[in-house]
């Protein structure tokens, strides 16, 4: 049977097939620890699994196996002529993983409750906290038959709606008219 998932971890894509070593970037869970590993494709004999929905139903789950240190890598640089010499090293920090589950379950996984997650030292659950209910209302409290008057007089006074204002009226883009000659000017030019 030639079943086998792509999964992704650290930004990079691996094949993975049950009972398979992988090498992938530094994790933070301890030696031992069972790690879920995102599906981005899975396929067995008879069907392919590309769609997000489905993806869900995938379980791949590995184990650390150990943390490990990759093979040195050496950056020399150099310029002709200059006396520019430079040596530097680098070792990736890096995780193998033991693959021991890739399967399409029949439905998606349960989401996690908050409350499973808080269990207590001893190894106990946890306890349910209960909710608080919010307090009962009062009833109102009476008020004296002057002050019951005066509401209601006032109340159709601030039932009223509101009177509303007339839209703001646009400056006219026109040109202002030209200025005629006075009589005066036309006077003392006919002089």
């Amino acid at each position: 049977m030639d079943t086998y998932a792509i999964v992704e971890s650290g930004g990079k894509q691996y094949r993975v097939e049950e009972g398979q070593y992988l090498l992938v970037d530094r994790l933070p869970d301890d030696e031992g620890a069972k790690v879920a590993l995102r599906a981005l494709m899975f396929r067995t004999d008879d069907e392919v699994v590309l769609a997000t929905g489905d993806l869900e139903k995938v379980k791949v789950e590995a184990t650390v196996a150990a943390h490990e240190r990759g093979e040195k890598i050496k950056i020399f640089k150099y310029k002709a002529k200059k006396g520019y010499r430079k040596r530097q090293g680098h070792r990736s920090e890096l995780t193998r993983l033991e693959v021991t589950e890739v399967k399409m379950l029949s439905r998606k996984p349960a989401a996690k409750k908050a409350d499973a997650a808080e269990e207590s030292v001893a190894g106990e659950p946890a306890k349910p906290v209960a909710k608080e209910k919010p307090a009962a209302k009062k009833p109102a409290a009476k008020k004296p038959a002057a002050e019951k008057k005066a509401a209601e007089k006032k109340a159709p006074a601030a039932a009223k709606p509101a009177a509303k204002k007339p839209a703001a009226k646009k400056a006219s883009a026109k040109k202002p008219a030209a200025k005629k000659p006075t009589a005066d000017k036309e006077d003392s030019d006919g002089a």
